[in-house]
């Protein structure tokens, strides 16, 4: 999609940043002008998968942007119209929630609010532990919201975690192309 322009917002599902970031680079270099988007948590907090400081370091050389992680930076995505598509990867269960809400309390939830006025394309990569447990239901408004698309998803550890789901985020590009042409990337749930 060369010459597009791309809103990559993460949120702090941690343990999914190192197969998250390869799909950035892949959207880079398939052409994408790409802006990095963090959530609060995602910008600050240090884990047992890495430190915050350097995912955005990486981040920032893979977009050549610096990271946009305030309301103040994403609130401009509306009335600019910076973006053609906004893709949330991850998109954990705390921002689905605040989306099936209509809440715009982050950078990442706000980026959506402002890139939805102006009726083009969020593009959702879920990754919770509780997609088939209190937060079906909030995927199951947003499955049905005008504009939302979601990249194809599966459980990840169905005997173990039973209402885990996590988006296959290798499908990124190809949901992408799809959400731009205003088309859902079939098949929405992979076995």
């Amino acid at each position: 999609m060369s010459g597009k322009r791309l809103g990559f917002a993460m949120c702090g599902s941690f343990c999914t940043f190192h197969r998250v970031l390869p799909e950035m680079e892949r959207l880079k270099a398939a052409g994408w002008d790409v802006q990095p988007i963090l959530s609060p948590a995602a910008y600050t907090t240090d884990t047992r998968f890495g430190k915050a400081a350097d995912f955005v370091g990486q981040i920032e050389k893979i977009t050549g942007k610096p990271v946009w992680h305030t309301i103040y930076e994403t609130e401009p995505i509306g009335p600019k119209k910076l973006l053609d598509l906004l893709v949330v990867a991850p998109a954990t269960g705390n921002t689905l929630a605040k989306l099936a809400l209509g809440l715009a309390d982050t950078s990442v939830t706000l980026a959506c609010k402002a890139h939805l006025r102006n009726a083009r394309p969020v593009l959702l990569a879920v990754s919770t532990n509780d997609a088939l447990g209190t937060a079906a239901k909030n995927i199951g408004v947003l499955m049905h919201a005008k504009h939302m698309f979601f990249v194809p998803m599966r459980q990840d550890a169905p005997e173990s975690k039973p209402n885990s789901v996590v988006a296959d985020f290798t499908k990124i590009p190809e949901a992408a192309a799809a959400a731009m042409a205003g088309k859902q990337l079939q098949p929405m749930l992979l076995a």
